[in-house]
């Protein structure tokens, strides 16, 4: 099979191209309805009003209010908003106790550890080999001491779909026990458009959202907080977004940011199908050609991610490799590709190290076709001999 290099992207959960229809939407507030949402002439209410548009749609979405919706700079900027905001909005008893998962994102990460120079304690919450949260030993880390729980929805490496509403049951029960409120957030950057999120029905605090996951442009997410909550901002200034994050808004990121989360959502299981064929053709494809894979992704999983290692093949050579025949992959998070260190996701899921070096995730969109996945799967092979001839 031929295809023209530089033609195959299978790095969606990195991002996504903004879509002709989000883009046509956007382009009226760059040049027609520029106004400062701020001012109070038409020009300015112009923009407001697309602001609280979007918002609506936004919640909508998620069936929460949409004064529960702030809009960030992205998945980044809402963890740490949330986790942040919250954590530094009371006064800190030095007991003070943070829960997390030992596979979240580095932008949960990093911001808990930051907070441990203020009195937290962190305990992390190990997964199985599932990449799923021990629940008897998540029940047994939540004491009263617990203020702030954070668990990823649906991973980005391994795409691994936690059982949130089971966990936040736990949480509530304990709550009662310890007679205290404990606030769990979770980060849903790669869940949106994959799975329905119901805010209400799941009792969750705190949601973060990023566009650029769904075909909004980068730059630009959403942060869900429940209405009686209340977060110290991370940017003071004019008290924009309900006095949560100041700075005059991105209109047009926002409008493309409510156009494209209400397309996922209508498309949500169109899209679950889809990648859900290709990734089983290409599990398929790739157990036949190298029956010595090591799949990392479970079939129970996001629909799109395959994340799988060849034993004694590092995964840098296999992503230039794939790089010069036109296909366009990562070695897991996006955030990190450029470090030769393990994945800590893997790791996590008890992965021997010099298999996790290995590690190369393909994360499928709606345009990938099964003419890909066989090119892909014949390309590895090739790359596979190259290697290790």
């Amino acid at each position: 099979m031929s295809l023209d290099l530089n033609e195959i992207y299978v790095d969606n959960a990195a991002t996504t191209p903004v879509t002709e229809e989000v883009l046509n939407e956007m382009l009226p507030y760059f040049t027609k309805s520029y106004g400062n949402p701020s001012g109070l002439y038409m020009l300015s209410q112009e923009s407001k009003a697309a602001i609280e548009f979007a918002r609506d749609k936004v919640a909508k979405v998620i069936n929460s209010q949409s004064s529960e919706i702030i809009f960030t700079s992205g998945g980044t900027e809402s963890n740490n908003l949330a986790l942040k905001g919250f954590c530094k909005s009371d006064i800190i008893d030095d007991q003070d106790e943070i829960i997390i998962s030992s596979i979240e994102h580095h932008a949960i990460i990093h911001p808990a550890e930051q907070l441990t120079s203020i009195g937290y304690k962190i305990r992390y919450c190990n997964v199985d080999e599932n990449g799923l949260i021990k629940v008897n030993e998540f029940e047994k880390l939540i004491n009263e001491r617990t203020k702030f729980i954070s668990i990823i929805f649906a991973n980005n490496e391994i795409g691994s779909i936690q059982k949130i509403k089971e966990l936040i049951e736990i949480v509530r029960k304990k709550e009662k026990l310890f007679d205290k409120k404990i606030i769990f957030h979770s980060d849903a950057v790669q869940a949106i458009g994959k799975i329905k999120i119901d805010v209400v029905d799941l009792d969750l605090d705190l949601l973060s959202i990023s566009g650029h996951k769904f075909n909004a442009p980068k730059g630009i997410g959403a942060l869900f907080v429940r209405d009686e909550l209340f977060l110290e901002p991370l940017l003071d200034g004019g008290g924009q977004e309900r006095q949560n994050r100041s700075g005059t808004e991105n209109v047009p990121s926002i409008v493309g940011l409510g156009k494209a989360i209400e397309l996922a959502e209508s498309n949500r299981e169109n899209f679950y199908s889809h990648t859900h064929t290709l990734i089983e053709r290409m599990r398929m494809k790739i157990e036949n050609k190298l029956p010595e894979v090591v799949f990392h992704s479970s079939r129970n999983g996001l629909p799109n991610i395959l994340n799988f290692s060849i034993p004694n093949i590092q995964g840098e050579p296999i992503l230039i490799s794939l790089d010069f025949k036109g296909i366009m992959a990562s070695s897991g998070s996006a955030c990190s590709t450029a470090s030769v260190e393990p994945s800590h996701v893997l790791l996590a899921k008890d992965v021997e190290e010099n298999i996790a070096l290995g590690s190369v995730r393909l994360s499928f969109g709606i345009k990938n076709t099964p003419e890909e996945v066989d090119y892909i799967a014949d390309a590895l092979f090739d790359i596979y001999k190259d290697l290790t001839d």
